[in-house]
């Protein structure tokens, strides 16, 4: 059966999603004492969270209607009903947010922002009960005819030696490949649109057919009706990037191989005080210059970089995390892809803080794979000098290349400082948003709510058009 990667995830508003539309998901600023840690807390207390007195119900469509209201709110989410009404001021959307789902199936709402969330961990002592009616099972459609036919032009291939099976698939196109199985050997091609499995026979004989089709042969599976797949990695090693933010290098499980393309973000999973966390993260290259070992061997590595909150419940739990630890990794998600560069020719990035994740990459990519690109620029927002990521990697990297730029810009003064100093405005943005003539310009945006809503709105005030923008929220 193949899982068919949709273009739906993350949803438009999403904190994921890299859309041209700007939107962004709203946050609201928490009570204090209303931390995802508190609310853990809470649930542990042993305070009844339903008003059932610890009985699970039947809920009736016509019953779930009832409970719409700010003290009593119950949703729907895939068949099982909860009572989020003493979620309401621990929700990072607020409650107005939140009561767009009272009294309904709420599956589609979660869905567009929340579908990596461990809701069912987050929720367990809010459970009233099952929804009477039987929830719909995952989808199973054919897909539009252009899809349907795309996956079916398929050509494949197969040979055999006395021990091993290889299945040759021609694409016709670029493929993205994700496989996690340790009795697959996986060779790509991809540039050419070729990807060849070699599987290892439990018994040496001659085969005479490769297989026959299997349930649901010739079905597809949206990605949204999917749960996500998650692969237990190995801490190996701890890097300082600066003094609060680190790069964790993890192993994937033997066997396994995942390549995460350029924009989109993976998950991780832990279990805190009994319940589970979960935050995405999008990867980076070991380091912005090419390494000097093969890609091959980069495959089984990962490498997030993370800022270490001191207060943060997964970041704290990450700095404290011996080597040689476990963690749950999940995805790849995400909807960005290389048809968004298509043509580039001038490649600009607004990123503050860790907003400069995604673009590490992108920065690579450009210089490795994009001949289309013929200037690519940085504008790097931190607070202090201290806090800028890979700063001696930058500046290397603009010595070596003379298509690359970057410019650093401090919010908060120090006299040592030569540099541009201040916040986004329209001023700093004028001179650095260039656009020559024949030129095809892509600006994307990352770093935090407001420093992205900011800068959106000013670069669409210098004529920028919703596609020329592209924002990873985060």
């Amino acid at each position: 059966m193949l899982n068919v990667p949709s273009q739906s995830f993350p949803a438009a508003g999403s904190q994921q999603r890299v859309t041209p539309t700007g939107q962004s998901r709203n946050k609201v600023a928490l009570k204090p004492g209303h931390s995802l840690l508190d609310w853990i807390r809470l649930t542990k207390s042993g305070r009844d969270l339903t008003g059932l007195r610890g009985r699970l119900i039947e809920v009736t469509e016509e019953e779930l209607k009832k409970h719409n209201t700010r003290n009593d709110c119950w949703t729907c989410i895939r068949g099982m009903v909860y009572n989020v009404s003493a979620y309401m001021d621990f929700h990072p959307g607020g409650e107005e947010e939140l009561m767009r789902a009272a009294g309904i199936d709420s599956t589609d709402l979660f869905d567009q922002v929340h579908r990596w969330v461990n809701y069912e961990s987050m929720l367990k002592e809010c459970l009233v009960g099952r929804m009477a009616v039987k929830p719909n099972p995952a989808l199973q459609a054919i897909l539009t005819d252009s899809f349907y036919i795309f996956f079916l032009n398929f050509r494949y291939d197969w040979f055999q030696t006395d021990g091993t099976v290889n299945i040759v698939v021609h694409t016709k196109r670029k493929v993205e490949v994700f496989l996690f199985c340790p009795v697959l050997i996986v060779q790509t091609a991809h540039s050419i649109g070729k990807v060849q499995v070699c599987l290892h026979k439990s018994v040496k004989e001659k085969w005479t057919k490769v297989g026959q089709p299997l349930e649901h042969h010739d079905t597809f599976i949206q990605c949204k009706d999917r749960e996500l797949f998650y692969r237990e990695c190995v801490l190996v090693s701890k890097t300082d990037v600066t003094h609060d933010t680190q790069v964790l290098r993890l192993q994937l499980p033997p066997g396994s191989h995942m390549q995460v393309p350029v924009g989109r973000h993976v998950y991780l999973k832990t279990s805190l005080q009994g319940t589970d966390v979960v935050k995405p993260y999008t990867p980076v290259d070991q380091t912005l210059i090419p390494p000097s070992r093969s890609s091959a061997e980069m495959a089984s590595d990962l490498h997030l970089m993370i800022k270490m909150y001191p207060d943060g419940l997964l970041t704290s739990h990450l700095a404290n995390l011996p080597i040689g630890s476990s963690l749950s990794v999940g995805g790849p998600e995400g909807s960005f892809t290389m048809r968004i560069l298509r043509d580039v020719t001038h490649l600009y990035m607004l990123a503050a803080g860790t907003g400069f994740t995604p673009m590490a990459r992108l920065i690579r990519l450009a210089f490795q794979d994009l001949t289309s690109i013929r200037k690519t620029k940085l504008m790097f927002f931190n607070r202090q000098e201290r806090d800028i990521l890979w700063c001696s990697q930058l500046d290397e990297l603009c010595s070596k290349e003379e298509r690359f730029e970057v410019e650093y810009v401090l919010s908060e003064r120090a006299d040592s400082w030569k540099g541009r100093r201040g916040r986004i405005d329209a001023c700093m943005l004028q001179n650095f948003l260039e656009r020559p003539e024949d030129s095809k310009c892509l600006v994307c945006v990352c770093g935090p709510t407001g420093f992205t809503e900011l800068a959106v709105q000013l670069v669409k005030e210098l004529d920028f058009s919703e596609e020329e923008i592209h924002i990873f929220q985060g």
